[in-house]
């Protein structure tokens, strides 16, 4: 039977971009190699790097709901803004090349990285293979309000155009992870196997707050979710995500007046900085790839794994805790990083 949930999203326009449900594993060596069956813990991995367009990502649940929006709109040209390595811009120019859209990338030097792989490989590189038109800006450009200017360039000489903030973290953009709420149920349901907690990085923060407001509908309360930030400091961070939260809820026609301890940032893996390594974050990408054969990238779900792993080391769950860990995708950006791995 439909939750509110489901009828809430069925008002909205969205393409088709994931081929279904992206599957739950259960992580047993990971499990082995933390000792967590001592503890009753289990770890299960929600694979949402497990989608067919673009090489994947997080980024494509937004995606769907802009791009419906898009197509229902008539647009023919698509702008979108984020760092040299954005994930969101390569899945955008991604979906853009599937659909037959024009697609331009403000893309800023945000990070303090300058070697040749960083530069021209990982989502550089994926970026022009899917046709977009790259423009590359200095660090402290305000790259959306180039967008914005483009973009009314181009509607005076006849074009539609659309432009998708950083991340594509706004309320239309985030109904695209509270749509993974409801994934996850239904993924629950059917395994018999309830979540106690879900873990995601935390950057432009719609992916923590669609989840949010999702389970907030779902009757299983916005604190479901955790998350750990890679952008910001914890406090900025956290009331980004609450704001967006409740604009995510009000635009589903269920304004609530949610409170600030219900959502749970985690500031402490963010180190020197977004997209600046840490000892953690390389030792939790490799614990993934030698124990599951998987990869997490160094920005984003690297740093968020880093502070998961240091949580069940510290025996933080109980025993009957299952706890999912969101594997958000943005592989393409070990390629760039190729000279941070090469360090052991």
């Amino acid at each position: 039977m439909p939750t509110v949930l489901d009828k809430a999203l069925n008002a909205f326009a969205r393409a088709e971009l994931l081929q279904g449900a992206t599957p739950i594993q259960r992580a047993e060596r990971l499990e082995q190699q933390l000792n967590l069956r001592a503890q009753g813990v289990r770890l299960f991995l929600k694979r949402d790097d497990h989608m067919l367009i673009g090489g994947g990502g997080n980024k494509l649940r937004k995606l769907e709901f802009h791009l419906g929006a898009a197509l229902q709109d008539g647009v023919d040209t698509v702008i979108t803004v984020g760092g040299i390595q954005s994930n969101h811009a390569r899945l955008t120019a991604a979906v853009c090349a599937r659909l037959g859209i024009a697609c331009e990338l403000f893309l800023t030097r945000s990070v303090p990285k300058s070697e040749v792989d960083y530069e021209l490989n990982g989502n550089v590189l994926l970026d022009q293979l899917f046709g977009a038109a790259l423009n590359v800006l200095a660090k402290g450009t305000d790259s959306l309000a180039m967008a914005e200017a483009r973009a009314t360039h181009l509607r005076q000489s006849g074009r539609k155009v659309l432009v998708i903030p950083t991340g594509g973290s706004t309320p239309l953009g985030s109904l695209g992870y509270a749509r993974c709420a409801a994934e996850i149920a239904q993924q629950e349901a059917e395994s018999g196997v309830q979540f106690t907690q879900v873990i995601v990085p935390n950057g432009s923060a719609g992916t923590h707050a669609g989840l949010a407001a999702g389970f907030e509908l779902l009757g299983r309360g916005a604190a479901t979710v955790q998350s750990w930030s890679v952008l910001s400091d914890r406090d900025t961070s956290a009331a980004r995500t609450l704001q967006l939260t409740q604009e995510v809820l009000a635009l589903l026609g269920s304004p609530t007046d949610l409170q600030a301890q219900a959502i749970d940032v985690d500031g402490g893996q963010l180190g020197e900085g977004y997209g600046l390594p840490t000892q953690a974050m390389l030792e939790a990408v490799r614990l993934m790839a030698r124990c599951e054969g998987l990869l997490v990238d160094p920005v984003y779900s690297g740093k968020a794994f880093a502070g998961l792993v240091a949580n069940l080391r510290q025996g933080r769950y109980r025993a009957g805790d299952n706890v999912l860990f969101v594997m958000t995708g943005g592989t393409p950006g070990l390629y760039a990083y190729r000279e941070t791995f090469d360090t052991e």
